[in-house]
């Protein structure tokens, strides 16, 4: 049986990432997740901007409820992408979690100034990395309430 968010919709899961190998390991890590949940991946910066604010071919899509985004992306850096979202009244609820491979501490303290609600250091291994997804994914869908 697959639980819902509050008001029966499915959980939004924005995934911002260029890396192909990335986006499988993070869907991987959402496999069997007993939360029913809708993954979209958004793949540079300025695409992950337009399906926020539903503009260039993303107008039918959903508000996420949740965002993993990784820093080092083409276009707009995820540094960018963060002040956009949590500078902005509409988008600012919307818990983002840093899921990237940076462990320099001046990117840390910039995503945490930027309001990140959460950084993470990508591991290297395939199964490290599906295992540490899996957690985010478990604790974000079944223990935190998320925002409609």
């Amino acid at each position: 049986m697959n639980i819902t968010i509050r008001d029966g919709r499915p959980i939004e899961v924005l995934i911002i990432e260029d890396n192909p190998v990335d986006i499988h390991m993070i869907k991987e890590g959402f496999t069997d997740v007993p939360i029913d949940h809708n993954l979209s991946v958004a793949t540079d910066g300025e695409k992950a901007m337009d399906f926020l604010y539903s503009k260039n071919g993303c107008n039918d899509v959903q508000r996420p409820n949740l965002i993993l985004l990784d820093l080092n992306l083409p276009k707009k850096d995820g540094h960018e992408v963060l002040a956009a979202i949590k500078s902005d009244d509409s988008l600012r609820i919307i818990p983002v979690i840093i899921l990237t491979t940076s462990d320099l501490d001046t990117s840390i303290t910039n995503a945490y100034r930027n309001c990140a609600n959460c950084y993470l250091i990508k591991p290297i291994q395939f199964d490290e990395f599906v295992r540490m997804v899996r957690t985010i994914a478990t604790f974000w869908l079944s223990c935190v309430v998320l925002p409609s």
